[in-house]
């Protein structure tokens, strides 16, 4: 697509498609360039954030988010920047503002999310404008770095996910792995230094205009919910596109000093062989974002020096551990990561032992209450509607949780989801029989079913295993060709 024209808007399906293929084309070259040169900086990078190209692959991919229905604080959602100013008029005004260096960040929209724990975590929304250009930035920033990440670092990366990470915890406790750091680092997003993070940027990109930007992002604020400002002198909101992408450049510190360790990832096999002979440990990091855990082979002792070192290396980029949630944990004691409970034990029946990954009790009881709640809010709605509610939450919750041994898990929740939409369908009729009740609501196997459809069983999701793809995992850009 040539520089500064834009496309009809009834073509703009196919100017998509250009663009992707144009910024793959440029984005595996940068990658490429820093695979062969892990000392390069780059230079006129700017010139690709407001390229054409990239802007409409970053407003597709802001256009189709979730978080395109949710307005910053100018009150615009993507929806009515599209209908109100036209793709085309929007993204010539912002390639304009990018040209003529008047771009400037805004402060992001607080937004109190509850957590599981019953504490809040702070969302910060930005502007539809600052959206693209920060999915643009991205773009350009993403496949530069991917070349310094480790293998160990799995949250928010292109072709890896969160399956990964527990397969290789699963894969090294297997292997004398048993000793568990468990890290969690209080409000990571929040306290990140800039300084630092700024440093670390500035080992890669060379182009005063990106750090600038990129910077500004940083210090947009923050606009609470009560109608005051805030100065952010720390953190990357979450909420921002650029947001994941910063945090882990930020938290690449440790992944980098735990590899490079003696009996680290970067030690080779007869170096920890040696190492485990003399008493010594080895130790390997498996991190998703701001969730990590550090695997010792060795002793408790071992293990609980590494989790004074960690506090150590996460200092200068502004980041404390957490004393309270931050343990030390034996793998035949259990854990839980990302969802799920990880555990060594007896095979029943034999005398072997195996490491065992099943959903964890704390997840469960959370799919519970929202399905508790969908019902409780629902009960004077009919059945269609409640199940349009249920059945994607308890599908998704199925399909994360089918590589594992969850299958009496799935049981358990079918059981509770039934009695739970029986009892809805109960109050809604006070006065008459059960036998009533499952003629009006259920199939003839008793399961609550509608005209518009039936509700999901989660004993129908047969388990499966998911494969250890460990430093296997291909980049979406190739290094070579």
């Amino acid at each position: 697509m040539p520089e500064g024209s834009w496309v009809n808007t009834d073509e703009l399906d196919y100017a998509v498609i250009q663009a992707q293929h144009r910024v793959r084309e440029i984005q595996t070259k940068l990658h490429r360039w820093a695979n062969d040169d892990p000392q390069r900086r780059f230079d006129d990078l700017y010139n690709l954030v407001a390229d054409p190209a990239f802007l409409l692959v970053a407003w597709d991919r802001v256009r189709g988010n979730k978080g395109a229905r949710t307005a910053g604080i100018d009150g615009r959602t993507a929806y009515s920047v599209e209908a109100e100013l036209g793709v085309e008029v929007f993204l010539d005004r912002v390639r304009s503002l990018l040209k003529d260096r008047t771009f400037r960040s805004v402060a992001v929209r607080e937004r109190m999310i509850p957590k599981a724990n019953g504490k809040l975590r702070r969302l910060g929304i930005p502007t539809v404008t600052d959206r693209v250009v920060q999915a643009s930035l991205k773009l350009v920033l993403e496949p530069i770095f991917e070349a310094d990440f480790l293998p160990c670092s799995y949250g928010f990366r292109p072709n890896r996910r969160a399956h990964d990470a527990v397969a290789e915890t699963r894969f090294l406790a297997k292997h004398s792995y048993e000793w568990v750091v468990e890290g969690d680092i209080t409000a990571c997003f929040d306290e990140i230094s800039h300084s630092s993070l700024m440093g670390r940027v500035r080992c890669r990109v060379g182009d005063k205009r990106v750090l600038a930007l990129v910077k500004a992002f940083l210090k947009a604020g923050i606009l609470s919910q009560d109608g005051a400002s805030r100065d952010t002198h720390t953190g990357t909101p979450q909420g921002g596109i650029l947001s994941p992408v910063l945090a882990n450049i930020a938290l690449s510190v440790l992944d980098e000093h735990i590899a490079g360790i003696a009996g680290g990832a970067n030690s080779t096999p007869k170096q920890r062989f040696i190492r485990r002979r003399q008493g010594k440990a080895n130790y390997r990091l498996v991190r998703y974002a701001d969730d990590f855990l550090v695997m010792v082979s060795g002793t408790r002792d071992h293990a609980a020096s590494m989790r004074a070192e960690v506090a150590e290396v996460l200092a200068p980029m502004g980041l404390r551990l957490s004393v309270e949630k931050t343990k030390i944990t034996h793998i035949d004691e259990g854990l839980d990561f990302l969802g799920w409970r990880i555990q060594r034990h007896r095979k029943r029946g034999t005398t072997k032992h195996y490491v065992y990954t099943y959903p964890s009790k704390k997840a469960l009881r959370s799919v519970m209450v929202k399905v508790k709640t969908l019902c409780r809010k629902s009960v004077n709605l009919p059945l269609p509607f409640l199940l349009h509610k249920l059945n994607p939450l308890l599908r998704g919750w199925c399909a994360y949780f089918r590589p594992g041994v969850s299958y009496a898990t799935f049981q358990y929740l079918a059981h509770y989801t039934w009695w739970t939409v029986m009892r809805w369908a109960r109050r809604k009729h006070r006065r008459i029989t059960w036998k009533t009740v499952f003629r009006l609501y259920c199939d003839h196997a008793r399961w609550p079913t509608s005209d518009k459809g039936r509700l999901f069983n989660p004993v129908t999701v047969g388990t499966t295993r998911y494969r250890y793809r460990g430093t296997a995992i291909p980049s979406p850009w190739p290094s070579k060709g």
